[in-house]
Parts: C-alpha cells; structure tokens; sequence
C-alpha cells in the first residue's frame, strides 16, 4: 500500500506532514476486534434503505392513525432476554419497522394536539444522524461542533432580543433550562456552592399558580424547597396578578423571609396565557431580584411581527428558558438557557481541573468550554440539528408558521363556540384551546367522567389527539396546537368527531348506568 502523507498549518504557520498509512509490524491486527462492518457496502444499501423509509413515514402521517394502543404482541416482543451474541443489521431494522416505528407517540401526525410537542421535519432527522456519525462530546475541547454552538446560542440571542454579551447552553429542554435558570439565580444571592444550605437564607421564589410543574421541581432540587415556591392567584386570562404578587413580596419581607426570582411565564401550559412580562420586569428591578422567564413554546412568539408584543418585556430577563423541539420543530431533544449576565453565569457552574485545562495550542486549546456553564460534560452535537433547521426555513417562516397555527386555535374556538354540545371552559388567546362536552342534567362528577371516557375513546379511534387538564375543578378537553402540518379541515374532523362518540355515548346511555362513567368521582 502506497504511503498517504496530510499537511497541515498550526497556529504560528509552521507546516506539518504526517504519513497516514504507515504498516504495522503487529501480525496480530487482523485479529483484532472492532465494531465496525466486514461489509461496509451492504450498511450503505441498509442505510438508504433507512433513509427512504423514514421519509415515507413522514410523508404518509395523514393516511395512518395519530395513536393508537400498542398491541400485546409488541409487548412480549420488547421484554427479551439481554442479547449475547451478534443479530445482523438487517434483522434488527426488520424488528424495528415490524414493532417499533408503526407505534410511535403520534405527534409527528397532523392531528395531534396533545400536551406542547413538535412534530419535527425531515432535514431535522437528517441531521441527528450526521450528528451522531461525527460523534463529538461538547464538554470542552477545539472542536468545530463548538463554534456551531456559539453560532446557534447567539442566534438565539437575536431572536430573543439578549445582548451580544449575554451567554447561553443548549440543553434537553426547559426543565433543565429552568433549573440552570435558578441555580444560577440562587448563586448570584447567596454562597451556596461553598457552604451548602447551611445558614443560608430561607429564600423565597415567586409565580404564577398556572406555571409549570418543573419549576417546583427545580426548587426542590436546588434545597430552597417546595414550601418556599409562592404561588400567586391569576386574573381571568390565567395571567399572574401584579398586585397579588407585589403584597406577597412585601408580607415575606415583613415575616423575615428573602425573595430571590419571579418567575414569569411566556405561554402557560394549561390555557397559553402569557404574563404581563414588561410589567413583571418592573417589580423585579423595584424589589432587586432575579427575573427568570420560562418561555417553553411561548417564547418563540417573539418571531412574529404581529404577535410579539405580548412577550414585551421579555428581553429584560435574566435568564430565559425556550425549547427548539415545541414550536420550532427541531427533533428532540432540544432547549436553550440565556443568562444576561456572562460572569454570574460562568461563577455558577465553573469547576477548574488539570485534566480540564487548558493548553494555548492542540485539541484542549483555550477555547469555549461549555462544561463550565451547566451540570453536564458529556453532551451531544444538539447545535447541528438546529443550525440545519434554522438554516433551512429561516426566521421569517417560523414567524409565520406560529401566526398561522394561532389563527388555526382561533378557528377552533369559534368552531367550539358554534357547537350547541360543546362549551369554551378558558379563553383562547394563543394557540391552546380548552373545552368540553356538554349534558344538560348531569352533575359536575358525571359531567367529568363523561369528558374523560369520551377523550380516551376519541384518543383509541386513532382519528385525533388532544389531551386535557382541569381548570376551575373542571376536567376538559385540551388542544395544544404546534402542528406545522396541520390543516383547517383537521380542526373539523376534531370537532365532528366529539360530536359522534359524544352522541354514541349518550346513544349506550340510555341502557347504561351513568355511575359507569364516573372515572373521576
């Protein structure tokens, strides 16, 4: 074999040539083991095969069902014994399109509307597997992956309205972005990372009662506790009372306690409503406290021209948590954390090592680590997947893409609202829509059983996906629409479908005891 020679320039110019293809004196190499294929063509003809068949699942969503219950078959199947010896590739992705793929959540179809979850895209998906074929790990390192990240993190600057100056951390998604959020709001006021708890003060975090269940969790999580999360009570638009809020941080400064953060909220996950944000920001400059924004699908509304004014204020948070795979469809999974300020950021997390250290040239050059701003070294290529999304439809559409789906929601409740059997239980400001079935005698317990038995047969039919939650003790029907691929007429089949399994319901009623359908009583 002919000798193969790369040169390359280091950093002060100087070449370098370095024979790749050098013969080992080892005669036992042959014998070595490796986990690569003796067949590297019939991979190739296995991977296009992947590749055409994954972009017919997602070409085909709306000929299928949305959901529908795993079969038992499937089940047994998933709980074999561990595997000690080799199956061949093309078995395994046999098993997998025979037993896997046909089950999926459902959210990569048309009419899933349950819970906030995006339905990806195809160059998405592309770029995970180019991600994981490069395979870096982004603790630290000269790696190109992270300038990828830092581009990414500071587009997200710009969306956002951040300063150039503000830093930020591709994570899973806002539960962690929430808690990086906190930990480094936590830090800032007191010295926790060297003396624990211990004689610290009984800090106190404040919010609406409509935010999400993480933030309750991080604060357990970082010891301040549960008891220590104030919830303040909302108006009729599900959006936090300033005044409300303002009395609380005032009677715990009385009683003793330290405020710490308000948290606002950017799209609750219950009704969508957005907090007076601009307004939120001026308590917290008043009162001297961190300004944390959970802005999970909500944020994202930030890039439309018609609708960002109702995250005014955002970009005076100090940290913002936002999530790529909700509204903006990049694969999961995917969030982002911003810190406006880079060094309390940097003094939350930052743990020097040797083996972590520096050198001023080779693969551990100073360079960015983003160890040293989270709790993670071992992190993945996440930045591709959303440099690639970004790339590929561009801000503008995505602006466009959340209008059409709030317009979308609009629809939906006028359609609800025109209904004579269906009632609008919450105002649909944004993009989620919450109602239920109406039966004129039934009590509030029978009425609840009756909406939970006929979204469970509606969520079966495999014709649509809504989920549900309970508001003012009323258990309803919640449409949570981030759909890129949904359509008007998908809103009809919705709606024409409650329609029939509420009138079959009634329908076996006549012969059924009611009591059958309690399920909540």
């Amino acid at each position: 074999m002919p000798d193969i020679e790369a040169s390359f320039d280091d950093r002060r110019g100087n070449e370098t040539r370095v024979n790749l293809c050098q013969p080992s004196p080892n005669p036992q190499l042959s014998e070595e083991l490796t986990l690569d294929p003796q067949d590297w063509e019939s991979i190739r003809e296995l991977g296009h095969r992947m590749v055409d068949d994954m972009l017919d699942f997602m070409r085909t969503q709306r000929e299928k069902p949305v959901w529908q219950p795993i079969p038992r078959d499937v089940r047994e199947f998933l709980t074999q014994p561990l595997p000690s010896e080799p199956t061949a590739p093309e078995t395994i992705y046999e098993e997998f399109a025979e037993n896997i793929l046909p089950h999926p959540l459902g959210n990569t179809h048309p009419r899933f509307w349950g819970w906030v979850v995006g339905g990806g895209t195809p160059l998405g998906a592309m770029a995970e597997m180019m991600a994981a074929t490069m395979n870096p790990t982004l603790g630290g390192g000269e790696q190109v992956a992270t300038l990828v990240e830092l581009q990414v993190i500071d587009w997200c600057k710009q969306m956002m309205g951040f300063p150039h100056t503000a830093s930020g951390l591709l994570v899973s998604g806002c539960s962690k972005a929430n808690l990086i959020g906190l930990t480094v709001a936590r830090n800032q006021y007191t010295d926790v990372r060297n003396k624990g708890m211990r004689n610290q003060p009984q800090l106190r975090v404040y919010g609406s009662k409509e935010m999400h269940f993480s933030i309750k969790r991080a604060l357990e999580m970082l010891g301040i506790g549960a008891e220590n999360l104030v919830l303040i009570p909302t108006d009729a638009d599900y959006r936090v009372d300033i005044a409300q809020l303002e009395a609380a941080i005032a009677q715990d400064r009385a009683a003793g306690y330290e405020p710490l953060a308000v948290v606002g909220c950017a799209g609750t996950v219950n009704t969508g409503a957005i907090d007076d944000l601009d307004a939120l920001a001026d308590v917290v400059e008043r009162e001297n406290l961190w300004f944390h924004v959970d802005g999970a699908f909500g944020a994202v509304v930030a890039l439309s021209p018609e609708l960002r004014h109702r995250v005014k204020g955002i970009e005076r948070a100090d940290s913002l948590a936002f999530d790529f795979h909700k509204w903006l469809h990049v694969p999961y999974d995917v969030g982002c954390v911003l810190v406006r300020q880079h060094e309390d950021h940097l003094r939350a997390f930052a743990s020097p090592s040797h083996y972590m250290g520096h050198n001023e040239r080779g693969i551990s050059a100073d360079t960015y680590s983003f160890g040293d701003y989270g709790v993670q070294l071992s992190r993945s290529f996440r930045a591709l997947k959303v440099w690639m999304t970004l790339r590929e439809h561009g801000i503008e559409k995505f602006g466009r893409m959340v209008e059409q789906n709030v317009e979308q929601a609009q629809y939906l409740a006028r359609l609800v609202r025109q209904t004579p059997e269906l009632e609008l239980v919450a105002p649909a400001h944004l993009n989620v829509v919450c109602f239920r079935y109406m039966v004129p005698g039934m009590d509030a317990d029978e009425l609840d059983a009756f909406n939970q038995e006929l979204l469970m047969r509606l969520q079966e039919s495999g014709v649509a996906v809504p989920t549900y939650t309970v508001l003012n003790g009323q258990y309803v029907f919640r449409v949570a629409h981030v759909n890129h691929r949904s359509r008007y007429e998908d809103f009809d089949i919705l709606v024409g479908a409650v329609r029939e399994i509420g009138a079959t319901m009634l329908e076996e009623m006549q012969t059924i005891n009611v009591g059958e359908y309690r399920m909540l009583a």
